[in-house]
């Protein structure tokens, strides 16, 4: 009888194991020796997959390349070594990483973390820092020009390179502190909200939500609208008092084209700064306050976040390619012409 019953307590767990295979039949475990535990990998078209691999890895590629060139350019030429650049630097550095952490992202484009459940809080932790970094510096830059074009007479007493230097450290303290608080439970519980093994996802509470969305977009989007709205305001209030001032000595359809060209470049400037932080930021923070309790894993948001991190690839773009000497550094920088004795006293000016 004990034999009997033995016999079928074996079969029935053979037909539970062919069930639960059968169930499993389709689509693969991260940990295949965890059944019980492991996370599956989620069933996608090979096209879309690849799709998604070829976009970050070309994303983070183009973003950790084009800030290094920012970062080598300001850090190697003694020309460059100013305020403003400074902050340009502060940037470079927080996109540049921002790149790197992108391959982690890449990692979870299976649906699988196979590095931990502590690596996993480190990626959220560093990734939210410097992001946050990167939009407080983008802030700093505003003011910075803000003070530059409107009150160009105090603009050296002002802005100086010790107060940059403060302004920029401050940026990224104020980052580590409100990050900190902002992913306390998962600091201090790694994996508490992982569903299995081989899952990392960001949770963010909606009181967490609310403070993130004000201080990471609502705040800073509001001061760069302000400041670049009275940049605007006051450059086409220049363009048009110097037309008035020229058109007693010249002619004046020159000085109306000149006028238009100033306050068109002005528009530009405003247009591409907002409307690409808009683009890049919105969907995330959209996402990311839809409900009480919000997962954001890498199988549902592959999109959401890869436009927010793309944000810090169009950085250097705005801020760094428009300037001629960062068109003469990357000639000095691919030349290998850095590697030369003396030349960080190169002309670049």
């Amino acid at each position: 009888m004990a034999e009997s019953f033995g016999h079928k307590a074996v079969r029935a767990q053979q037909i539970l194991l062919s069930v639960l295979m059968e169930t499993l039949e389709g689509s693969e475990l991260c940990f295949p020796q965890l059944l019980n535990t492991s996370c599956r990998k989620p069933v996608r078209p090979h096209f879309e997959t690849m799709l998604i691999y070829i976009l970050l890895s070309s994303i983070s590629l183009l973003t950790a390349v084009l800030n290094l060139l920012v970062i080598i350019s300001i850090s190697h030429f003694k020309q460059l070594h100013t305020p403003t650049n400074l902050l340009l630097l502060s940037l470079a550095v927080s996109d540049f990483f921002v790149g790197l952490l992108l391959f982690f992202q890449i990692m979870l484009t299976d649906g699988c973390w196979f590095f931990g459940d502590l690596m996993c809080v480190a990626y959220q932790y560093l990734a939210y820092i410097v992001t946050s970094a990167s939009v407080g510096t983008m802030v700093i830059i505003c003011v910075d020009r803000y003070v530059a074009i409107c009150h160009p007479l105090h603009y050296s007493t002002k802005v100086t390179q010790k107060r940059v230097q403060v302004c920029i450290c401050l940026c990224w303290i104020c980052s580590l502190i409100f990050q900190s608080l902002i992913l306390k439970d998962i600091i201090e519980q790694p994996g508490r909200y992982n569903s299995c093994i081989g899952e990392c996802v960001f949770f963010i509470n909606y009181i967490a939500g609310l403070a993130d969305l004000i201080f990471s977009f609502i705040v800073p989007i509001t001061i760069i609208v302000v400041l670049y709205m009275r940049i605007f305001v006051v450059a086409v209030s220049q363009a048009r008092t110097m037309r008035s001032h020229i058109a007693a000595v010249t002619l004046q359809k020159s000085v109306k084209v000149t006028a238009k060209k100033s306050e068109m470049k002005a528009a530009r400037t405003l247009g591409v700064v907002v409307v690409v932080f808009l683009i890049c930021l919105c969907p995330y923070y959209c996402v990311a306050l839809t409900g009480q309790d919000n997962f954001l894993n890498a199988s549902s948001s592959a999109f959401v976040i890869c436009l927010f991190f793309f944000n810090s690839c169009l950085n250097p773009m705005i801020y760094a390619f428009f300037y001629p000497w960062f068109r003469k550094s990357i000639k000095l920088i691919v030349t290998l012409k850095i590697l030369q004795p003396d030349s960080c006293e190169a002309n670049i000016l």
